[in-house]
């Protein structure tokens, strides 16, 4: 602690002025540095690497085994035997089973898994009528299994419902330029209609077999949430 008067103690060995105040009153910041900083020592310069050359004597004398190996080694692409295969699916889930979306814009919502895609990803629907939920596809890892399952035996689903269906046609971006310097704003894209006739097709059969268990529309209807002083590993989906 810096040396202080009397009057500026508030007790024995208590100052009453800030470290930053004391440095400021002693005006250390104006009294200039007078010793320079060490110089650092150039770290010596390496060697230059000189190939193996067969031809050249003093080389061929000088040169180690592994150069000699070096120069005669021809570099090979690495192989990679990597094949894509979809993720294991949990035993929990099933055609059928209803889902509570843990992520995205319908987080909190119910859905009924309708078949798992090539990629791994879950092809999901709400239905669209009951709670809003159109067909999507869902990450496994996203979503919770209930105990709760609808009867799908005699819904079929299509096989056109592929990771290609769900691909976005590309669409023109007026980000830098002219359009839009000038204010031009742009134009929002439809849904396709052959897509539309395709969730109401889904909803018509996946929604007779809910009709058939009573009170399911209306849980399928209700989003989850957890109320305060719930756990969710100690609730039983």
């Amino acid at each position: 602690m810096a040396k202080s008067t009397h009057r500026n103690q508030l007790a024995p060995g208590i100052s009453r002025l800030s470290r930053s105040q004391v440095f400021s009153k002693r005006a250390a910041y104006k009294v200039a540095k007078s010793a320079a900083a060490p110089a650092t020592e150039a770290a010596p310069a390496a060697a230059p690497y000189t190939p193996y050359v067969k031809d050249d004597l003093l080389v061929q004398l000088t040169a180690t085994p592994q150069d000699k190996v070096a120069a005669t080694r021809v570099p090979r692409a690495k192989a990679v035997h990597k094949a894509q295969r979809a993720p294991r699916l949990r035993a929990s889930i099933t055609p059928g089973t209803v889902l509570i979306m843990l992520a995205g814009r319908f987080r909190g919502k119910r859905v009924v898994c309708l078949k798992q895609l090539p990629s791994g990803l879950l092809l999901v629907t709400g239905p669209f009528r009951l709670n809003g939920v159109p067909l999507r596809r869902v990450n496994a890892a996203y979503v919770i299994a209930t105990s709760t399952t609808v009867d799908l035996t005699g819904v079929t689903v299509d096989a056109k419902f592929t990771d290609e269906y769900f691909k976005r046609s590309p669409t023109a971006k007026l980000q830098g330029t002219e359009e839009e310097f000038f204010g031009a704003a742009a134009q929002p894209q439809e849904h396709p209609a052959h897509k539309i006739a395709d969730q109401k097709q889904v909803d018509q059969a996946v929604g007779a077999a809910i009709a058939q268990v009573p009170s399911l529309a209306a849980y399928l209807a209700s989003s989850f949430s957890l109320a305060k002083g719930q756990a969710p590993h100690k609730l039983k989906f």
